[in-house]
């Protein structure tokens, strides 16, 4: 019998062969004998490399209580900026704890993106896209989902404002959203189907938006049952942290931004920045996403590409100077829950499999759906070698400290430690003040921005939670 196949058909003999190589590996069998009873993962740490964490840095922003804890939820880019808001917020307020309410621009988000999808729909199909066809399935996958980008943040923050949480406090559903996206989702797809009727009967503009309102309407329903309502307008009345009560309102969510956290921590004057090293998408460059927003006459979703170590230089520069910085990253990779570490060397895969998990690179990774953005978290300290750093004539950073959104149980009391390297291969986006971004970087932002497709891994959604760090990604709209 012949241990190999003309057609490519795993044979017994194949298998026999597979088998007794294996067998003949003493190595093997304690491997199985200890994963079969215990997470891979744990087996393959390398607990000497562990030793090794420690969370001091060279520069440090304030910590601020409480941790927030999005739940088994999607919404850490909301947490992300809002966490990365509350900083010089709470310090001009003089307050010992404080969080923004992010249920309340989750509600705003559900219902501000599924009228930009709905409208996106008619546009498709007035182009003449099929349901079957690559753009509208992939519309399709997953057509409500949590995740979001930094330019969505703008647009809610601009139109809707922002709150305290103690007056649109989490309910059931926003710490747990599958069930109301699966109500969503039903109707969404239901609501397509129809859209595509009237365009091929060839509806006015006038009678499909009417019909997209009456959708919308439901949407609303849906939206406000399983989130709450909203005020439109609140009082909020709170003690500083010298004891002294003080007191804000009424006022409008959008005028408490505008009066009372925009002098601080102005949204539009935040850039992105994206390390994207695939060779079709050159650095010094802006890009943007077909199909990927959230409001309809919102701003662009857009990014500046630049290189890591650029984007490591730009970091720094706002810890340094005491502001936090939203990122991006792959959060699964490399990463050991329990401690709060992100570390390319913390794992010896080869030791326990014989194999490696680093045969990609970064840009060969983005190419072949490997790796790609999948949570949003706060840089709040970066260690720096001066040494280095003088020798070099630029910032030598050695390691990031991060603010999560996944509740004091993980990492040092809710802070993850990540290593440089670590940064380099699965940072994909930070959002920095103009302030911090060099003029020939800044510049990038008059060009005209590339479109990338609407399934480029560029415009993957941020959306992990503790429950499902390990996903490969959220969907995008």
């Amino acid at each position: 019998m012949t241990t190999s196949s003309k057609d490519g058909e795993i044979t017994n003999a194949i298998i026999k062969k597979f088998q007794t190589a294996f067998l003949a590996e003493p190595k093997n069998r304690l491997a199985q004998n200890v994963v079969t009873k215990y997470d891979p993962l744990e087996v393959c740490m390398d607990h000497t490399e562990s030793q090794t964490v420690s969370h001091a840095y060279t520069y440090k922003v304030p910590e601020v209580k409480p941790v927030t804890n999005q739940k088994a939820s999607g919404r850490c880019w909301i947490f992300a900026c809002l966490n990365a808001m509350r900083l010089p917020f709470m310090k001009q307020m003089q307050l010992e704890d404080f969080e923004f309410s992010q249920s309340y621009l989750f509600l705003w988000d559900k219902i501000e993106r599924i009228n930009y999808f709905l409208h996106s729909y008619v546009e498709v199909f007035k182009k003449g896209e099929t349901p079957e066809g690559r753009l509208v399935s992939f519309l399709l996958s997953n057509p409500t989902e949590d995740g979001g980008q930094w330019d969505m943040l703008v647009n809610l923050i601009n139109k809707y404002g922002v709150m305290p949480k103690k007056l649109f406090k989490d309910v059931y559903t926003s710490e747990a959203s599958s069930k109301m996206n699966m109500l969503l989702k039903n109707k969404i797809r239901e609501f397509s189907k129809k859209l595509n009727e009237m365009v091929q009967e060839k509806k006015t503009d006038e009678e499909i938006n009417a019909e997209i309102l009456g959708m919308m309407q439901v949407v609303h329903r849906i939206v406000s049952i399983c989130l709450g309502t909203p005020p439109t307008s609140f009082t909020w009345d709170y003690y500083d942290k010298n004891k002294v009560y003080k007191k804000i309102g009424p006022i409008t969510p959008k005028d408490f931004y505008e009066q009372h956290v925009k002098p601080f921590y102005d949204v539009n004057d935040k850039v992105c920045i994206v390390n994207d090293p695939r060779p079709t998408n050159t650095y010094g460059k802006l890009y943007t996403v077909e199909y990927l927003g959230n409001m309809i006459g919102g701003r662009k979703t857009l990014y500046i590409n630049q290189p890591i170590e650029s984007m490591k230089q730009m970091t720094a520069a706002s810890i340094k100077a005491g502001e936090a910085v939203w990122f991006g990253c792959d959060v699964g990779k490399h990463f050991h829950g329990k401690s709060g570490v992100l570390n390319m060397d913390q794992h010896n895969y080869e030791v326990v499999f014989d194999t490696n998990v680093n045969g990609l690179s970064k840009s060969d990774r983005l190419i072949y759906g490997e790796s790609l953005m999948t949570h949003a978290m706060v840089f709040s300290a970066v260690s720096i070698d001066e040494a280095a750093t003088e020798e070099n004539n630029g910032m030598k950073t050695v390691k990031w400290r991060v603010e999560n959104s996944w509740g004091e149980e993980r990492g040092n009391k809710g802070y993850l430690m990540m290593t440089d390297n670590w940064f380099s291969e699965y940072l994909y986006e930070v959002v920095i003040d103009k302030t911090y971004v060099p003029a020939d970087v800044l510049a990038i932002m008059d060009q005209e921005p590339v479109v990338l497709p609407a399934w480029d891994p560029m415009g993957a959604l941020a959306c992990s939670n503790a429950e499902d760090s390990t996903s490969v990604a959220c969907s995008k709209l």
